[in-house]
């Protein structure tokens, strides 16, 4: 079992690292984010799972929301029992986990299971972040960290580009096998068994590593600390929906108490764990990083979910492959963004500039671009080149500026807690992403268009730019410290 005090040493093949944990990057963000466009195209073509719903958008949107509160709730379990039981072995279990709810989903025959399937999807796939980070941080030399980092996540807009460019051929093909209202079934069911078939090959990768970073697997431990999590946030999650539906509570009410429910969780590592892994609950500049989190994964999953219906409101006549085509260059900016912006900062660190000032630069030039592409829409702008070309500068700044701050709390962090850290970071960010969907489906149905949904976000980036200002960079140096000595055992 990879113990939790594993010394930091450079893995040498640390780029044939970098590969597969892209790999499962793209397997998760194609199997997150084919749920927007593959509802939308529900909505819009009256599939019976939707006949007869109130709010379209809302309640798709809701279905969103419900897997990110997945997703969201299993970042620190996922990340404290790879500390535990090994990080690499964690990732396994989460892409073939992520890859057989997401092929399920293609089979279901009513919105409850949907929803139920898309919460044990979302469930799957949020054990891999904290551990992927882990893994870079441990394998990759501490001068290319960021830029691991950055290379590795370029898979998740890998991931979107390639959910947008095949779910309107995948539907197609559905239709031609399961009839015409059965069609949205194929992209989940070819996209979940890819995302299996990548789990495989991550596992004989690992199974090859020699020396140092010997694979020692532990996947019936992890399975069963893993299940008592699980179960848990199933049962909540799934039932706080079936009694919100059958209480008549509205969409945006729903996504408030997963919140809430996640909020609680983080109460209670605060009180259970809070003497195990108190240097990444008490460090301050720590706490900012992870609330500045929650605007990225806002706007990360409100352009990912919704930015094919966004195109093709905006561009009045467009079909839904048009609109598909254009949402892809959101997906596409992060392809170059993320190593970019991982390269970037680590030339920074390396000249002594340190990595916040190019993070707190990069996000207000995001919340620009976003605020141009909502005054855009906002002024009744059709044009698919000029929407497409805004979502790429804007998704450009975006996807450079994750490597940066994900790179800076790890600097901030000692080896033996970085699963717990980006753990942590992540189940306080992805509260954007449970209320994002929802909340952005809500303003839609209420308005009955995007531009308040895209000024929220907006107004979201600049309060995280504001928190990022406040962060003390020169603490990191307790970070390089510590990747010198021998990490300590956490108790």
């Amino acid at each position: 079992m990879e113990a939790g005090s594993e010394r930091v040493v450079p893995y040498s093949g640390y780029r044939s690292l970098w590969f597969w944990l892209m790999l499962g990057w793209v397997a998760s963000g194609v199997d997150r984010t084919i749920t927007g466009p593959v509802i939308s195209y529900m909505i819009d073509n009256r599939v019976p799972l939707f006949q007869g719903v109130e709010n379209p958008y809302a309640v798709g949107g809701l279905v969103g929301s419900l897997l990110f509160a997945g997703y969201a709730l299993m970042q620190f379990p996922g990340g404290y029992v790879g500390d535990k039981f090994g990080h690499r072995t964690v990732i396994v279990v989460s892409i073939a986990w992520a890859g057989l709810a997401t092929v399920l989903s293609g089979l279901v025959t009513a919105l409850i299971g949907l929803v139920a399937l898309r919460v044990l999807t979302g469930i799957g796939a949020g054990m891999f972040y904290s551990n992927d980070r882990s893994v870079i941080t441990q394998q990759t030399p501490f001068e290319k960290r960021s830029l691991g980092m950055g290379v590795v996540i370029s898979g998740l807009s890998i991931g979107i580009t390639l959910a947008f460019l095949t779910v309107s051929p995948l539907i197609r093909l559905g239709g031609a096998v399961f009839g015409p209202e059965g069609g949205w079934r194929m992209p989940f069911i070819v996209l979940g068994a890819l995302t299996v078939l990548i789990s495989l090959g991550m596992h004989g990768f690992f199974r090859s590593q020699r020396g140092e970073h010997a694979f020692r697997s532990a996947y019936g431990g992890a399975l069963r600390e893993l299940g008592k999590y699980s179960a848990v946030f199933f049962v909540v999650i799934v039932g706080v929906y079936f009694v919100a539906v059958r209480l008549g509570l509205p969409e945006w009410g729903v996504a408030g108490i997963i919140t809430v429910v996640a909020l609680a969780l983080v109460a209670s590592v605060f009180t259970r764990l809070g003497g195990r892994i108190a240097p990444v609950l008490y460090n301050r500049d720590l706490f900012l990083i992870y609330v500045a989190f929650i605007p990225i994964l806002w706007n990360l999953w409100f352009f990912s979910f919704w930015s094919v219906s966004i195109v093709s409101e905006a561009a009045a006549g467009s079909t839904f492959l048009q609109a598909a085509l254009t949402a892809v260059f959101f997906g596409l900016a992060g392809i170059a963004g993320y190593p970019a912006g991982g390269w970037l900062a680590d030339y920074s660190k390396r000249r002594g500039w340190g990595r916040k000032w190019m993070l707190v630069a990069f996000t207000f030039v995001q919340g620009v671009l976003t605020l141009l592409f909502g005054l855009y829409v906002m002024g009744g702008g059709q044009s698919l080149l000029m929407l497409g070309g805004l979502l790429f500068a804007a998704s450009l700044f975006f996807n450079a500026l994750q490597p940066m701050a994900q790179a800076l709390a790890a600097d901030l962090t000692a080896p033996a807690y970085l699963g717990a850290m980006f753990g942590m970071m992540n189940l306080i960010g992805e509260i954007g992403a449970i209320l994002s969907p929802a909340i952005s489906g809500v303003l839609r149905d209420a308005t009955g268009g995007w531009v308040s949904a895209v000024l929220l976000d907006t107004a979201l980036i600049f309060a995280g730019f504001l928190l990022l200002l406040f962060v003390r960079e020169a603490r990191a140096a307790a970070g390089r410290a510590a990747e010198r000595e021998p990490a300590a055992t956490p108790e």
